[in-house]
């Protein structure tokens, strides 16, 4: 029987079209090292090639496989800046350091693209991202935003497009106008994941999957970090754990909630009129909507978040009346896959970073714009271990808050949120 993540419901497209994907041994036994990283998703794996590479004795364990979070399971797009549009930041942090994030978040896509090519990683890049409006009343929000991004911010790449130029692109009439990104694209991500473990295995990170963390300690300065069948102590330690953390570390906690979020694919398009560029899309809804082609043709299609811990009964159904919505030819489309996973999200929908002990520091909470951020992220957190930490803590500045409520009633009072803007975005 193939595998299937134990952490998150059904079987995805990528798990079937990434190739080889290699196992790697749990941890079994006590072991020394410079820094330890928790979790193996795109931060800790891209942590682990940059520390390994400047010469650190690096041990990466994740409690599952890699990729079994959302590294491994995500609608695959880039973005272009931060979460927020840089017009959003430049309100709140004004223009130098809106600038300065945006100029970040720019490296950050470049260095995802070229260590890719570098390391001979095929990510079927595709280019090209749409963001669209599914509401008049947003339309000159989108046409302001193009013009602010090539006049102020220097991005050039963004154009607006009006109601007929949105629906010939995407093949829909269902939006009114909306913004294309020719600087972006979207990937195939679960193929990152495992060249990125290749990459880090070949630098010297010793890396071990099924391999949980049960505690986390900082006494002295000294690390520890307990799994079940061995400690691992360290200088320093990473948690990159994201939607996963669970009760591992308190702080984390209370500022990272998992969503639950879900994809179907479709069977291949021939003849579609269906996103005939093949640019990827996002929504103007709250709880947005996201989609793209793959390379062989099929409509990925992103839409349904959940923010209780219970997992839906039938992806396929509830995907397809989505697809139905924007493209009424689809409604009998046959869903070959139907997949989720837990996205972690903060409340300003701002990345978390924060040295949460001593010599321990946790980052997540990308909401939603992790693929480009949470490997850059990575680097960064190297850049730090080897004394310059200026860069990162342009975000460890941010201002994140801590959920209300606590653990016990942070998820209830985020559904009542979440469920009324759901609803907001449908009046």
């Amino acid at each position: 029987m193939p595998y299937q993540s134990s952490i998150s419901p059904g079987r995805s497209w990528y798990e079937d079209t990434a190739g080889p994907r290699p196992e790697y041994k749990a941890l079994d036994g006590d072991l020394r090292c410079d820094v330890v990283v928790v979790g193996g998703g795109f931060t800790g794996l891209s942590a682990a090639v940059h520390l390994a590479r400047a010469g650190s004795n690096v041990v990466l364990i994740d409690a599952h496989r890699f990729g079994d979070g959302a590294s491994g399971r995500n609608g695959g797009q880039l973005g272009t800046g931060q979460r927020a549009w840089a017009e959003e930041l430049e309100a709140e942090y004004g223009f130098s350091r809106a600038k300065a994030l945006f100029d970040l978040a720019e490296e950050a896509k470049a260095h995802l693209l070229e260590f890719a090519a570098v390391n001979k990683i095929e990510i079927d890049y595709m280019q090209g991202q749409m963001s669209v409006a599914h509401k008049q009343r947003y339309v000159d929000d989108y046409k302001a935003h193009a013009e602010i991004m090539a006049n102020r911010f220097g991005y050039p790449h963004i154009s607006f497009m009006d109601a007929r130029e949105t629906a010939e692109r995407l093949g829909s009439a269902r939006y009114f106008g909306g913004t294309r990104d020719t600087g972006t694209g979207h990937i195939h991500p679960l193929k990152l994941v495992i060249g990125t473990a290749k990459v880090a295995a070949q630098a010297g990170a010793q890396l071990f999957e099924q391999t949980p963390a049960t505690a986390i300690t900082s006494v002295g300065g000294k690390v520890r970090v307990t799994t079940p069948k061995g400690t691992i102590s360290a200088e320093k330690c990473l948690i990159g754990v994201n939607a996963h953390g669970g009760t591992l570390e308190p702080i984390s906690a209370a500022h990272i909630m998992p969503i639950g979020s879900f994809i179907g694919a479709t069977v291949p398009l021939a003849d579609s009129n269906v996103l005939p560029g093949g640019e990827a899309v996002d929504d103007s809804r709250f709880v947005v909507r996201y989609f793209r082609k793959s390379t062989d043709g099929r409509l990925l299609f992103g839409g349904r978040e959940i923010y209780a811990v219970n997992d839906p009964k039938d992806i396929h159904v509830h995907i397809r009346r989505q697809i139905a919505e924007l493209y009424p030819d689809l409604r009998d489309v046959e869903i070959t896959h139907g997949w989720g996973g837990y996205v972690g999200i903060t409340m300003p929908r701002k990345p978390f970073v924060r040295e949460v002990m001593p010599n321990v520091i946790s980052v997540g909470g990308y909401s939603g714009h992790g693929v480009m951020l949470s490997n850059f992220f990575g680097k960064l957190y190297a850049e730090t271990v080897a004394g310059n930490r200026d860069r990162l803590r342009l975000i460890e500045d941010l201002n994140i808050p801590a959920f209300p409520g606590g653990r016990r009633l942070r998820a209830p009072l985020l559904f009542f949120a979440l469920n009324w803007y759901a609803l907001r975005d449908r009046i």
